[in-house]
């Protein structure tokens, strides 16, 4: 990548300076990845919940991106940054529930460890800069080049199933629509047979208890990554959507949304009235690597700071919303929510619908290619994508 973009963007803080404002002092409710928080009272407890999110930026000095790329994603891999927050609160909801809070220097959980360090900058991270640029390459992204909403969820769908200790299902909506038969489809699981059961990860009580006991023959449930890239207007966001927008923070399932500005990206939390609340990944940091303990210091991971504010029509109509049911119960769940408070709108954010649409090509379920090799030294080469189908892109408006 040239020097001269890398310069350009190397001391790049952010966008917004003007939303580093102090919350203001009102009874208004903050709402923050499916919780409520009354600023009046419980603004500490708020900037602790926004603390506790991982948060992920640029960073220098890892090893270079296919051995000879850059070795920093300065400038270009904001968007891939927001990609790996909404996937890391999916795995903290995952292993440590939406109440977990994160304390600086406190000691975590083995969990917590082991999902920070998914996403460091090295090639053998399922979830890093490395692996997500690289399986970019099959989205017909060269490694530097500025991804949109939607590439960085086909990314995610397809580093998952490399994925065996987090095992989660991946579900990307195609044409605004959201259906309900293919995600069960793709979700529910045959039980794990009694001896291979320890292979789980240690939360999953569920699947391994079904298969011992009378519902031996009811399919486990795979934890679901659902997102939804959608436009919501042709050069800024449609008032209409407005409403039914930060609806969507409510939900008990809500991982916020991928979106922002045309090549800035940013990663949406929350509202508070018509203001977005978002972590903004353009602060470059250095690369943080495991210590010798084998344990990763996360204080660059966390942001202490005020969180930043933009108003919901500032935002670019290109978006994908990000959702996480751990449980079919939590699917079903949404899909109520979706019915009472999005598909009640004249024009809707995007459908949901129970059958496949007979128009579209079969749905089959995304599985990990035949090769004898990890997923880390399988995307190593990018020779080896064209296994996978090139999706068509849904992005961001370039400049």
């Amino acid at each position: 990548m040239p020097q001269l973009v890398l310069s350009k963007y190397e001391n790049q803080i952010t966008i917004f300076t003007d939303y580093l404002e102090e919350y203001p002092d009102t009874d208004e409710l903050v709402w923050i990845l499916g919780k409520q928080h009354l600023l009046k009272t419980e603004k500490s407890k708020l900037l602790s919940d926004i603390s506790a999110r991982l948060w992920f930026t640029y960073r220098r000095k890892f090893s270079p991106i296919g051995g000879t790329g850059p070795s920093s994603d300065a400038g270009w891999g904001c968007m891939l940054r927001c990609g790996q927050m909404m996937l890391a609160q999916a795995l903290i909801c995952r292993h440590l529930g939406r109440d977990w809070s994160w304390e600086k220097q406190k000691e975590q959980p083995k969990e917590y460890q082991r999902i920070l360090q998914c996403f460091l900058d090295r090639k053998d991270c399922c979830y890093s800069i490395h692996q997500m640029a690289q399986m970019g390459v099959g989205e017909g992204k060269s490694i530097g080049e500025w991804f949109g909403p939607n590439t960085v969820a086909q990314v995610l769908k397809k580093l998952a199933l490399f994925d065996e200790w987090n095992s989660l299902a991946v579900y990307v909506s195609m044409d605004n629509t959201v259906v309900i038969e293919d995600i069960k489809k793709m979700c529910r699981v045959l039980p794990l047979s009694a001896d291979t059961a320890g292979d789980r990860p240690p939360d999953s009580l569920t699947a391994s208890n079904q298969s011992k006991g009378t519902s031996a023959h009811c399919p486990a449930w795979k934890p679901l990554l659902l997102i939804v890239p959608l436009r919501l207007g042709i050069n800024q966001i449609n008032p209409v959507y407005v409403d039914a927008f930060k609806e969507c923070f409510k939900m008990p399932q809500s991982l916020g949304a991928l979106g922002g500005k045309p090549n800035n990206a940013y990663y949406f939390i929350g509202f508070l009235g018509d203001e977005l609340i978002f972590l903004d990944p353009h602060t470059t940091q250095t690369f943080v690597d495991t210590e010798e303990n084998g344990t990763v210091n996360d204080q660059t991971f966390h942001c202490l700071q005020s969180p930043q504010r933009m108003n919901i029509l500032n935002l670019d109509p290109s978006v994908a919303l990000g959702f996480f049911c751990k449980e079919e119960k939590d699917f079903d769940n949404w899909c109520s929510l979706v019915q009472k408070e999005i598909l009640k709108e004249n024009l809707r954010m995007f459908e949901l619908v129970q059958k496949h649409p007979s128009h579209w090509p079969p749905f089959v379920p995304p599985a990990k290619p035949e090769v004898t090799t990890t997923g880390a030294e399988f995307i190593d080469s990018t020779e080896q994508l064209e296994e996978f189908d090139l999706e068509e892109d849904f992005e961001i408006l370039s400049v």
